[in-house]
């Protein structure tokens, strides 16, 4: 077991571990298709520069490799140093493939260098998307040699992007000293993208000997998450819950039936979440900061807000935040035909985010007619959502489905109480109150149903205006839950050390 040199319980349901050292002597090499404080489009980001960092921090030998795409900014591309080049074979082709190096707050990150596959605007969304994440993949592989003596004992892919790493792994290195012994870990972030492409590249990019193809062929196809999921030692999801959804038809977008007949190397594995850059009490968005302390501060978030957004001022109206992209998957269709009875309560709802163009019309329209009591900021600005979590007394998330969610631990970090739906890593991070005990960090509903959902919301409003006691507690609650990811890392390690 990982070494814990004292803990210290908080007044929430979880323990903080206070050491600061793990007791793990084996190389990772974190593979992503993209990571803070490079490049980010996602949540993956996120993980990609927050579980290096928290290994790193604890002493353990943990790097990143990327692609070095053109977007990334320019300041942080004069801190690259050059390490050297050399060529990777994907299938006939042989591509240049350029190694760079950057140490950021203590963590080295290698980017890979290619312009004719990532000297693009954006990140996803080409043509042959197929053709350059299968080089990525490779090159990863090849990009050892180039890393200046350090060879990883285990490399941790991530999404369909470099899913083909244990695919290539086994079919083309292991008989190479260099690589025999590096073992593999792939994590699921999402299970609805997964890579898939024309049958007919199995061969043509991806080079696979006749033997090997099944490893990554589905229904005629050819699918990147399949073959990480086929080749790595270990799979993981990003939260407990969605291990266990995955496996059913419902959630598992055709992967289930590989998934179940793969349970023994899968496991769930919440996200944590950054505990400097989210804490209110140095929020440089924030109107005042505050901490749980000073938590009567708060109210004078949501005054100053009402304020800028034009609503009227009146720190007793309820204020609801909801941030995120606006789709499917986030409950948008839950919400639209009960988001009137909600504003008739009387509360004040405040929806950050973008997505599909029939949610946003949806919010505009209602924001007409509730101009009292609706703004739909259909943009994407960290600055207004850093203020929505201060501002906002409760926090809506009524998805669909969620692999684990982020939004939800930092609206509780914040004392913005959330309302979620018990799916994925939202029922595994947001407890239900319950009365008689006082334990709880929140209010949640289990179907999919727009009138459950209207009910939630309804149980959180009515607390917070008549039972101000009970509130508080759960408050105390949920600013005091420790999401950070220190204590994810020393899960990751144990599942490491299995191997």
């Amino acid at each position: 077991m990982p070494t814990q040199s004292k803990t210290k319980k908080t007044s929430g349901s979880k323990t903080e571990v206070k050491s600061t050292k793990i007791d793990f002597g084996k190389k990772i090499l974190f593979a992503a298709s993209e990571a803070v404080p490079f490049i980010k489009t996602g949540g993956l980001a996120d993980v990609a520069g927050a579980l290096p960092k928290a290994y790193v921090d604890a002493g353990v030998d943990c790097r990143v490799i990327l692609p070095l795409y053109m977007d990334i900014k320019q300041e942080l591309k004069d801190k690259l140093q050059y390490l050297g080049n050399l060529y990777v074979n994907l299938s006939w082709r042989f591509q240049y493939c350029g190694l760079f190096k950057a140490e950021i707050d203590g963590v080295i990150y290698y980017l890979i260098d290619n312009e004719y596959y990532f000297k693009r605007s954006g990140l996803y969304g080409y043509f042959d998307d197929g053709e350059r994440f299968a080089f990525f993949s490779k090159a990863i592989l090849d990009c050892i040699k180039l890393m200046e003596g350090f060879v990883p004992d285990i490399i941790h892919a991530n999404d369909w992007q470099s899913a083909l790493v244990p695919v290539f792994l086994d079919v083309f290195y292991r008989n190479d000293d260099l690589y025999k012994n590096i073992k593999t870990v792939f994590t699921i972030h999402n299970i609805e993208f997964q890579g898939r492409y024309s049958g007919f590249i199995s061969g043509d990019v991806l080079g696979l000997p006749d033997w090997a193809r099944e490893y990554v062929e589905m229904s005629g196809d050819v699918n990147y998450m399949k073959g990480g999921i086929e080749r790595a030692n270990k799979v993981t999801t990003v939260s407990q819950t969605y291990s266990h959804e995955i496996l059913n038809s419902y959630f598992g977008y055709g992967m289930n039936e590989i998934l179940v007949n793969r349970q023994f190397k899968l496991t769930g594995i919440i996200n944590g979440i950054d505990v400097k850059s989210n804490d209110p009490k140095t929020d440089g968005f924030a109107y005042v900061n505050y901490d749980l302390a000073s938590f009567d501060k708060k109210v004078e978030n949501k005054l100053a807000f009402q304020k800028d957004l034009g609503l009227p001022v009146d720190a007793n109206i309820p204020m609801i935040g909801m941030v995120g992209r606006l789709t499917h998957q986030k409950g948008l269709d839950l919400l639209s035909p009960i988001i009137t009875r909600i504003l008739d309560m009387g509360v004040q709802l405040v929806v950050l985010g973008t997505g599909d163009y029939k949610y946003e019309e949806m919010l505009r329209g209602v924001q007409n007619r509730y101009p009292n009591n609706l703004r739909a900021l259909v943009t994407f600005s960290a600055e207004l959502a850093s203020k929505i979590y201060c501002a906002t007394d409760m926090f809506l998330m009524p998805s669909k489905f969620e692999p684990c969610g982020l939004s939800q631990m930092i609206a509780m970090r914040y004392g913005s109480l959330p309302i979620v739906r018990e799916t994925g890593g939202l029922k595994d991070t947001v407890i239900p109150y319950d009365y008689t005990t006082g334990k709880g960090t929140g209010f949640t509903f289990y179907s999919y149903n727009a009138y459950d959902l209207l009910n939630a919301v309804e149980r959180a409003v009515g607390m917070y205006r008549d039972y101000k006691e009970d509130w508080q507690k759960i408050v105390d609650n949920a600013m005091t839950q420790d999401f950070s990811w220190k204590n994810i890392a020393l899960r990751y390690i144990d599942l490491y050390k299995e191997l």
